[in-house]
């Protein structure tokens, strides 16, 4: 069975689009984010993953530490990170902290392109 095309409306296109380039980042606008201090980056993985490598400067705010909100910032844009492009711990607390009035946005790949990209890692 052929998927069916889906007629293409270019103004919600731009629309999504839009929205993807406001709320998401990548790897190399990071590290210039970072550069320049206008961000604050928090890892969402476990403690312990944490200490093993992670982003320069990054703060480190596991799920079961949500509720205390430590680390975040109202002052920034806080850039949220989690494992993977499929993990969806960084969307999740996305909800949590933007529901609760901190500016956020997810780093797109999480760690793993970070990592595999290269850039600088902190332990």
């Amino acid at each position: 069975m052929a998927t069916p095309v889906m007629a293409h409306d270019a103004a919600k296109a731009k629309e999504f689009f839009e929205a993807k380039m406001a709320f998401t980042t990548g790897p190399v606008e990071l590290e210039r984010m970072m550069k320049n201090k206008e961000v604050n980056v928090v890892a969402v993985r476990a403690a312990e993953d944490y200490a093993e490598g992670h982003i320069p400067g990054a703060v480190n705010l596991p799920k079961d530490q949500w509720a205390g909100l430590k680390g975040l910032r109202t002052d920034k844009v806080n850039v949220l990170y989690c494992y993977s492009q499929v993990c969806h711990l960084a969307a999740t607390a996305a909800v949590q902290f933007a529901g609760q009035g901190y500016p956020i946005m997810e780093l797109e790949g999480g760690w793993r392109w970070w990592k595999d990209d290269g850039f600088d890692i902190e332990k």
